[in-house]
């Protein structure tokens, strides 16, 4: 498929990046208003398959940080599967954690690594491993007088203060560089209570992580798909949210489906990353497919009812998608969290996908993504290692 006129290279490149003064959510989102057919609702029946139980839908605001809210919903799920009470744990504490981590390693590189709002699925892990985690009820991160997040101001003065301390100008790095831009961190965001109380128990972050939440964070793993690599391998995704370089396995493009359907019929749900800057993606009316005929060459009768009931898909080939991957027709634009499967009034399965733009498409806050899109779209998925097919787990050597 040809690269779309409404995505201009500059915008899908900062997208989930979160560089520009204007939110790069803001600008997602609006790039994605007109994807949408009148009563598009009316035309499909969905039936549910597998619907695991999840906490109520988010919304981030005007903020980067879908990353955040999709991988802390996933963890939220695994409280539930592991019999817990959920709590809904502080999206914007774990962003935090990684814009301190994320702004060590713009200065240590030099600048030349991605900064602002942005990130990547692991993080939410990986900060949950190394700080703790806060209920949402001890953390808000609204700090600077709005009911929802709105980061742009915050962006730009931490981007302005990393320039400057990696201009070096007095030829020696201080240590105060970190208190400075940690100080931003707690005048927007709040600081961060050393000690708190949840339910009648004292906690910090690290022993709320542990004993109330209860997660392994070893026990995860995150998988890709790229024919570049040997498969049943892992290679650091290059894109630019992977700002810690991490590692991820390399799987099959049709693996990705199978461990994601393998996972949910064992209950375990997924976080999904992956591009939703396309024409037949609409988040208005809860619909991401493939179709068939390029959007260009639809006639006007075709664009207006390109989510009007279930169309035919593209057949995805693991060539189609490693060269949408190298000519950026597949960037790592979003975060979602993957709950369940339905069918369609023809049979067909989708996924069941939580999002975090609040409740306000057709079916409040969740959408219907077919596997060809998750098959073409997809640059990262993360689940239990429990939720992988036996056969998969022996083929990348992980013990279950």
């Amino acid at each position: 498929m040809t690269k779309r006129s409404f995505r201009p290279f500059l915008a899908a490149s900062l997208l989930f990046a979160g560089l520009q003064v204007v939110s790069a959510q803001d600008y997602l989102v609006n790039s994605l208003k007109n994807n949408k057919s009148e009563n598009s609702k009316d035309s499909f029946v969905f039936t549910e398959v597998i619907n695991i139980e999840n906490t109520p839908v988010k919304s981030q605001g005007s903020s980067g940080t879908c990353w955040s809210y999709a991988a802390n919903s996933f963890i939220e799920s695994e409280m539930i599967r592991m019999g817990k009470e959920p709590v809904e744990i502080s999206q914007i504490y774990t962003a935090r954690n990684a814009y301190i981590e994320k702004g060590k390693n713009y200065v240590k590189m030099h600048g030349a690594i991605t900064l602002g709002d942005g990130g990547a699925l692991h993080d939410v892990i990986n900060m949950y491993k190394k700080y703790g985690a806060l209920p949402q009820s001890e953390y808000t991160g609204l700090n600077y007088g709005t009911t929802r997040n709105q980061f742009a101001e915050m962006a730009a003065i931490n981007e302005g203060l990393l320039a400057a301390v990696v201009k070096n100008p007095n030829g020696k790095l201080t240590p105060n560089w970190e208190k400075a831009y940690i100080s931003v961190l707690d005048t927007y965001l709040g600081e961060v209570p050393e000690s708190f109380t949840y339910k009648g128990k004292k906690y910090t972050p690290k022993t709320f992580a542990d004993e109330v939440v209860g997660i392994n964070a070893d026990d995860y793993v995150e998988i890709s798909s790229l024919k570049e690599h040997p498969y049943y391998s892992q290679f650091v995704l290059m894109v630019p949210d992977n700002w810690s370089l991490d590692l991820v396995y390399n799987v099959k493009m049709n693996d990705l489906t199978d461990i994601i359907d393998n996972a949910l019929k064992d209950g375990y749900t997924v976080g999904w990353a992956g591009d939703v800057s396309e024409r037949g993606f609409s988040w208005r009316n809860g619909v991401a497919y493939v179709p068939a005929k390029d959007y260009g060459d639809m006639t006007a009768e075709e664009k207006e009812s390109i989510f009007k009931g279930p169309k035919p898909e593209m057949q995805i080939t693991e060539e189609m998608r490693q060269e949408a991957f190298d000519n950026y027709q597949t960037t790592d634009d979003h975060g979602m969290h993957i709950v369940g499967i339905t069918k369609d009034q023809n049979g067909k399965e989708y996924y069941m996908i939580k999002n975090s733009w609040g409740a306000s498409n057709d079916y409040q806050g969740y959408m219907y993504m077919s596997k060809n899109f998750v098959k073409y779209k997809t640059t990262a998925i993360l689940l239990h290692k429990g939720g992988l097919p036996k056969k998969i787990a022996k083929k990348l050597n992980i013990k279950q």
